[in-house]
């Protein structure tokens, strides 16, 4: 099977504006300006797109995923890596101060069960459920209805992630009619 890979999620003008840490006038008046809670919400997203980083390192150092998947793989990496350059720069225009990545091994993952390809993609592919998951419950806490937005961008970049994992380990794409 051919992996395939969508890049770069669509943001509305605003909400982008909002994510990369504009302050045009537009901008402001399109939705309620952050609050703490929202920087939590940042925050929280930040940590995730972090340990997606270092589990699609991790994946890609263990010398275990054919070079087309590996490919891949360093894509889905590359789009965590920049949600979390845009995340970083949104927090820090809202005046907070961001997550930092954690080593690998801080994250606990569980390596050894990582010992073939398909047990390395279907890893991956929870992370990316869990991520999307996460989006998902954030979207209506966000008292700013723009970083709403950008986070259900974001989750749709994610459930995309998970799709194409659970294909190439020739599970369905989809797999129920709703995320929860």
């Amino acid at each position: 099977m051919t992996l395939m890979t969508t890049r770069r999620a669509t943001l509305s003008v605003a909400a982008f504006a909002m994510l990369a840490g504009c302050s045009s006038a537009e901008t402001k008046t399109a939705s309620a300006p952050p609050r703490q809670s929202d920087v939590d919400l940042l925050n929280v997203a930040l940590g995730l797109e972090y340990e997606a980083i270092a589990a699609y390192q991790l994946g890609a150092d263990s010398k275990l995923l054919q070079p087309a998947v590996l490919q891949v793989a360093v894509a889905f990496q590359n789009d965590h890596r920049e949600h979390a350059k845009v995340l970083d720069r949104t927090i820090r225009g809202l005046g907070g101060r961001p997550a930092e990545a954690k080593e690998v091994k801080e994250y606990g993952f569980r390596t050894d069960r990582l010992t073939d390809q398909t047990a390395i993609l279907t890893f991956a592919a929870e992370l990316e459920k869990g991520a999307a998951s996460a989006y998902l419950s954030t979207v209506p806490v966000f008292q700013n209805r723009d970083l709403a937005k950008a986070a259900a961008s974001i989750m749709g970049a994610e459930t995309q992630h998970w799709a194409i994992l659970r294909a190439a380990i020739g599970q369905p794409p989809i797999a129920a009619p709703f995320i929860s």
